[in-house]
Parts: C-alpha cells; structure tokens; sequence
C-alpha cells in the first residue's frame, strides 16, 4: 500500500464523520441529527451547507484514491470503489433544494450507497495468504453487517423517527469499511516476512 492510500483511507471517516457533526454544530437553530438527514444541511439555503459539500467532496476524493492505491484487492472491487468516491462527490455538487426533492441528487446516493455495499464483495481474494479483510468469510461478516443496516435506513425513510441515525450509521460503517481492508492489508504485508522465515527455518 503506498503511504497516499493509507492516508486516504484514514481521512474519510474523518472528513464524514467531522463534518457532519460541525456542520450540525454551526446551525443557529438546534439541528436535530437524530432524526434530520445529513443531505439536510447540504441543502440549497441551509445556513453552513458549504461545509457539507466540502465533506462529501473530501469523502469522495478519499474514496477514489483508495480505490487507486489498494493493488491486493481485485480491480473489480477497486472499481466500485472509485466509483463509490465519485459518486459522492456528484452528490455534493447537486444538493437537494430547499423544499422537494432532487431527482439528481437522489439517483446519485442511490448509486452511491449500493455501490459501496457491492465494493467488498467484488473485491475479495480467494488466496489462503489474502488480507483477513479480503477474505470471503469477513467480507460476507461485514456485507450483512452493512445490508441490516441498509434495511433499518430503508423503513426509516418512510417518515421514521430516525432518519439521521440510520443514515449516519450506514455511511459511516461504508466509510470506515475500506480503512480496516487498509489494515488488513498492512499486517498481512508485515506479516509475510515472519512466516517467510518461519518455512525457511523449518526446511533446513
């Protein structure tokens, strides 16, 4: 992993994390996170809204780039994820408007949110030494971690009384998903030379 994905990957849970919640915090009325969504304070008129459009820019550009950098997973997977990093950023640069919805806007973190549910799945390495996080048995773990997680967001759009919440654990568990393949990676990577010796020693 070269030291730009590793960065990239920790800054995007940062960035999305951080700047949904100073964006909520800078409301000079009460924002209510629990139940308003994220997309809620990116809207055209909102007091602030440029910090949240500076968020999803910075998550997607963040996305991509790890998306470049990640060499052990499949190019399949890589590709959902950059496409994964772009499509946020085409949801920053069309917001909802400030009463109805936006048909743009929508069909983006549709794709968005599907694609960077698919990621892991398209990315996983059958190998025996492959990254833990790039085998089949975690990535299937977190995939229905995340797909449960999709169902709870799913029935709170239908004017549940915690929107927000769903919507900020969804895209925080798809956020920090490709740091802990980061890691993985980095440790497999660390540990390929112990064991390297550990064969060389058994052989004499």
């Amino acid at each position: 992993m070269p030291w730009w994905g590793v960065a990239s990957s920790l800054l995007a849970p940062v960035i999305l994390i951080g700047g949904w919640t100073v964006a909520a915090d800078l409301q000079p009325v009460p924002f209510d996170a629990i139940r308003r969504s994220i997309s809620a304070l990116g809207a055209v008129g909102m007091p602030y809204r440029w910090v949240i459009v500076i968020t999803l820019l910075g998550v997607g550009i963040c996305h991509a780039t790890t998306g470049l950098a990640l060499r052990p997973a499949t190019e399949n997977g890589r590709v959902l994820l950059i496409i994964g990093g772009i499509s946020s950023i085409l949801i920053a640069v069309n917001p909802q408007p400030r009463h109805g919805g936006s048909l743009a806007h929508e069909a983006f973190s549709l794709v968005g949110v599907v694609v960077m549910t698919l990621w892991p799945l398209a990315a996983i390495r059958r190998e025996l030494d492959a990254p833990f996080a790039l085998q089949p048995k975690a990535v299937y773990a977190a995939t229905a971690v995340t797909i449960a997680m999709l169902a709870w967001f799913t029935v709170e759009l239908f004017n549940g009384p915690e929107l927000g919440l769903a919507e900020r654990s969804v895209t925080a568990d798809q956020s920090i998903w490709p740091l802990l393949v980061v890691l993985s990676v980095i440790a497999a990577r660390q540990r390929a030379p112990a064991m390297a010796g550990q064969e060389a020693v058994r052989s004499r």
